[in-house]
């Protein structure tokens, strides 16, 4: 009886995931295989992951092709399923992930420069107790009326792409025909190009600066600290101040 061994003689990863790199958002694995039977010869598969499924074998809706940037077929609540719904929808999530690395930034940087000394500004979490130039009930009520005009104005240009193009106070500025949320001009002043693989790339820090912005609220609600102190706290006692010790005394 004739025995047969087969070895994998090597396995090569090349992860190239559309995550921060923007790329083209596939997993290839090619593996050669060598047979000791002197009349088998060498053979090599490649297993391939394909855009727009963000669970390899989880079939996408039929109604997300993997055209739209960031798109990896993950809609469980159906919110893509109306096509004019999904005009909103896309341009909702490049302005709140746009407003979260923002917000981010202003979370941590403040507060690292403060621990080492370079400025002295209230954390993020004590913000509102200081004194401003006006009151906060006045604050909020100016912070309500400039977003509904820049919200209302977004709307126009979704519904009829390039029709706020032009501003209405000052005649002298415009912007140029671009694609709805990618107006360049002043919003592009290092002159980017808008190409799918910038938009992977922004929309998939978007998202992650979304999920880091709500990560801050949550850990500062059970630890009352902000996330550089935190992970001070951390190095200072690695074996102790951990996430188990902090909830398990909370």
């Amino acid at each position: 009886m004739a025995t047969v061994t087969t070895q994998a003689s090597a396995a090569v990863f090349r992860p190239r995931t559309k995550f921060l790199s923007g790329s083209s958002g596939r997993l290839n694995r090619e593996v050669s295989f060598k047979g000791i039977v002197p009349s088998a010869s060498s053979s090599s598969f490649k297993v391939e992951a394909r855009k727009g499924e963000w669970l390899p074998g989880l079939p996408s809706p039929g109604y997300l092709n993997g055209s739209l940037p960031g798109d990896n077929g993950f809609d469980p609540l159906g919110l893509a399923e109306d096509p004019e719904n999904l005009k909103w929808f896309i341009q909702a999530e490049l302005v709140n992930g746009r407003w979260a690395m923002l917000g981010v930034a202003g979370m941590l940087l403040p507060e690292v420069f403060t621990s080492i000394g370079i400025i002295n500004v209230p954390k993020w979490y004590d913000a509102g107790k200081e004194e401003y130039f006006a009151s906060s009930s006045t604050l909020f009520v100016i912070e309500f009326i400039l977003f509904h005009y820049v919200e209302i104005r977004r709307w126009q240009d979704i519904k009829n792409p390039g029709s706020v193009n032009q501003d209405p106070i000052f005649k002298q500025y415009s912007l140029p025909p671009n694609e709805v949320g990618y107006p360049g001009g002043i919003f592009n002043p290092l002159n980017f190009a808008p190409t799918l693989e910038a938009k992977e790339k922004e929309i998939a820090n978007g998202r992650l600066a979304m999920l880091a912005f709500l990560g801050f609220v949550v850990q500062h609600n059970v630890t009352g600290k902000g996330p550089f102190d935190n992970l001070l706290q951390h190095l200072s006692d690695p074996w102790h101040n951990t996430i188990v010790q902090t909830l398990r005394g909370y």
